[in-house]
């Protein structure tokens, strides 16, 4: 696999490799003057190629067509932290709401179908969002982070900065049995931030503080791990079963008491297929102002084209504490040649 791409400020440079290549569409989702996503926490496409970006600003949904032309926004109000968002083959969408320790079913339109989650965090002794505070593993939730559907409709969600667990439900919203503890052996986590299903149900959890990727049985039995990865926070799976993760890396978000490694890969996103054989990777950190790199890769997904959609937490990761520039893009769309 060749080296990771030097960056560029030339928004029409290639990057990636193999069959896996793409240009940066710099710019893409223009937003209405006086508008901001904040940080723009998360990504997701539906079947007609409408992109719905999750975000922290005043407009926590905003929706665009696939050549980056607003068609509306909701939720003003209805959420207390954007974290993240799927979107199902029916275009339903699921919208994880980290600090109101919900998960919110609803309609391409804003229309609640059912939400998960009392509202209150179970009891893990976990300290805010500190995965290391973790005393026990508990119930849904403590900051869910992402969630994931199988075929038939299950959900499975990450409960991951204050907890340490995976949860199932029913479609219709009971939940069926959780596996995870805190720790870095098979079936623990520090961290379960994203998570997958590929089209035979396997499971695949990014377990972000210990940069790897945990495959599971439906049932949450161990299968294997991918670990040539950093930090990653989300997988997406797409219907070719190739997985695109959006890596953090080690220059950003790292957490209090630990230090950035200057020399170590920042953020990034890498290809693979479904036997964790890398396909193509680009990105790096070494210049999140460029179209074509990142500083925090926190969320992924791919459009009906193959086009790459990737939502960076810019702000919390670094912007707050001016670290990079607050204009920092916190969304980006590669598309593919």
């Amino acid at each position: 696999m060749p080296a990771e791409n030097s960056t560029s400020r030339n928004p029409l440079r290639q990057v990636g490799q193999g069959d896996y290549r793409y240009v940066a569409a710099a710019g893409w989702g223009e937003l209405p003057a006086g508008w901001s996503f904040v940080e723009a926490t998360s990504v997701a496409a539906d079947s007609n190629g409408n992109v719905f970006v999750f975000n922290r600003g005043e407009h926590p949904v905003i929706v665009f067509d696939r050549n980056g032309q607003l068609l509306r926004a909701w939720g003003e109000g209805s959420f207390t932290r954007p974290h993240g968002i799927t979107i199902g083959p029916d275009d339903l969408l699921y919208l994880t709401d980290d600090m109101g320790h919900t998960v919110t079913k609803c309609t391409a339109e804003g229309e609640v179908l059912m939400t998960l989650g009392t509202g209150k965090p179970s009891e893990t002794g976990a300290v805010g969002f500190d995965y290391r505070t973790i005393q026990r593993p508990a119930g849904p939730f403590n900051h869910p982070c992402n969630l994931a559907l199988s075929a038939t409709g299950e959900m499975y969600i990450a409960d991951g900065y204050g907890n340490a667990r995976i949860h199932k439900f029913s479609p219709d919203g009971k939940l069926e049995f959780s596996w995870g503890e805190p720790g870095a052996g098979p079936g623990e986590f520090h961290l379960p931030h994203g998570i997958a299903i590929d089209r035979e149900g396997l499971v695949y959890v990014a377990d972000r503080e210990n940069s790897r990727i945990q495959i599971f049985t439906p049932d949450g039995k161990f299968v294997r791990e991918w670990t040539e990865i950093a930090r990653p926070c989300q997988i997406f799976i797409d219907k070719h079963d190739i997985a695109f993760v959006a890596e953090v890396g080690y220059t950003a978000g790292m957490w209090p008491g630990t230090l950035a490694d200057t020399e170590a890969t920042g953020g990034r996103v890498s290809v693979f297929d479904l036997d964790g054989k890398l396909l193509s990777r680009f990105g790096g950190g070494k210049d999140p102002q460029a179209p074509d790199d990142f500083y925090a890769p926190h969320d992924i997904w791919t459009d009906p084209w193959g086009d790459i959609y990737v939502a960076e937490v810019t702000m919390s990761a670094g912007g707050y504490k001016g670290i990079i520039p607050a204009d920092t893009p916190s969304l980006r769309k590669f598309v593919r040649l």
